[in-house]
């Protein structure tokens, strides 16, 4: 009996609460983007141009994040457990009911209301078929992409994780097979094929550095915790120079990839596309691990007011991922029929918030509301009483 109960406390994993800031912090960078995309092609003459054009390339940390959490959680989960026909046909029901699902919904969805916009007289062969075609390339519109790389990553986690856990010593090569993976994609594609993959940021081949960065991550967690959290119990000299190495690397590609983005936006300057996919890559996956640093400060610093929005939004955060773009285009429907600067600023504005606050409720009350839930929106949580600020772990001192 004792020998059961050490085997059970071994497999039980420590908690680790703060990954749904994160996930917030991932919805808000989409968010970002996606109300600011008709701004910076719109606003190309105003003197706040450079202010869209930062929050919307800045803000492009969204998908990545969302990879490596997925797959950060996932290996971090698995890893422990013995690799078994159970277990696999487990990890793919989830995926079927809690993934597949709402993403076969939410593309009959927006191509149904595209359909009706754009494409009312299309023929009932050729509607068929172009849905078949968008629906197994990830296309039925445009945010789905990620749905849709994310379901390829599910296919390859089972291989992946049967690799590393047969041959521990390649896990811990996990970084470098990413960026090999990732970069001889995009360099093959770029010099090498006759006829170049089309919207490749569309398959998983271009987030791999991300992947596999969650699983080596997720495997050695327990061991790297003390590097990656900015405490005081784990700052020592070489950790703090880490730390701000990896916030001065962040801090510089952001701005850069901000910057080529502003001059080919604005004047027309081209740079080599190998430009914007690196520095786009250094400025992802750096804040990858910087947003584990910042969640972990605000759930253990932070205040309640915070800190509870914060984690509502991360749990909420795939099916206002699904949904928000829906807020969106039905806002765009209505534009400003002024000259008025302020009035156009302000109404960009609130183009985020409507994509937000709409997002937030309708997720929000199917989740309290309807029946099997899950089958739009995927795994939602229930509302439930929040503990307070003195009940959370760790506010007292830093884990």
């Amino acid at each position: 009996m004792n020998n059961q109960t050490q085997v059970v406390n071994k497999q039980q994993k420590e908690k680790i609460p703060e990954l749904q800031l994160v996930r917030a912090m991932a919805i808000m960078g989409v968010l970002c983007v996606h109300s600011t995309s008709d701004a910076v092609s719109a606003m190309t003459g105003s003197g706040y141009f450079f202010i869209y054009n930062f929050f919307n390339i800045f803000m492009k940390l969204g998908t990545p994040t969302f990879i490596f959490l997925s797959s950060f959680v996932l290996f971090y989960n698995y890893y422990s457990r013995p690799l078994t026909k159970s277990l696999i046909t487990g990890f793919f029901k989830k995926r079927l009911l809690y993934i597949i699902i709402p993403y076969f919904l939410f593309s009959v969805f927006y191509f149904a209301i595209l359909q009706y916009l754009y494409y009312p007289d299309r023929s009932f062969v050729d509607t068929i078929t172009t849905f078949g075609m968008k629906l197994i390339t990830g296309k039925a519109y445009t945010h789905l992409y990620f749905v849709f790389i994310s379901i390829q990553f599910y296919f390859l986690f089972p291989l992946v994780l049967w690799l590393f856990k047969s041959r521990p010593a390649i896990s811990k090569w996990a970084i470098p097979i990413g960026f090999t993976i990732q970069w001889a994609f995009v360099l093959i594609n770029k010099y090498y094929l006759t006829t170049p993959v089309q919207n490749k940021g569309s398959w998983s081949l271009s987030y791999a550095s991300y992947f596999f960065l969650g699983a080596f991550i997720g495997i050695y967690y327990p061991k790297l915790k003390a590097w990656i959290m900015m405490n005081r119990e784990n700052a020592n000299p070489t950790r703090i120079v880490i730390w701000l190495v990896l916030w001065l690397v962040w801090l510089v590609a952001g701005i850069s990839h901000v910057y080529i983005w502003y001059q080919t936006r604005l004047n027309g300057v081209q740079y080599n596309s190998i430009l914007y996919e690196l520095l786009w890559n250094v400025h992802t996956y750096t804040f990858a691990l910087v947003s584990l640093q910042v969640a972990h400060i605000i759930y253990y610093k932070g205040s309640s007011l915070l800190v509870r929005p914060m984690e509502r939004l991360g749990a909420l955060s795939f099916g206002i991922y699904l949904i928000h773009p829906f807020f969106l285009l039905m806002y765009r429907k209505f534009p400003p029929v002024t000259g008025t600067a302020w009035l156009i600023h302000l109404w960009y504005l609130g183009g985020i918030v409507t994509a937000l606050i709409g997002s937030w409720i309708v997720v929000s009350l199917t989740a309290r509301f309807i029946p099997y839930s899950w089958i739009i929106f995927g795994n939602l949580p229930k509302p439930k009483r929040k503990p307070s600020i003195n009940q959370r772990p760790g506010t007292t001192q830093a884990g």
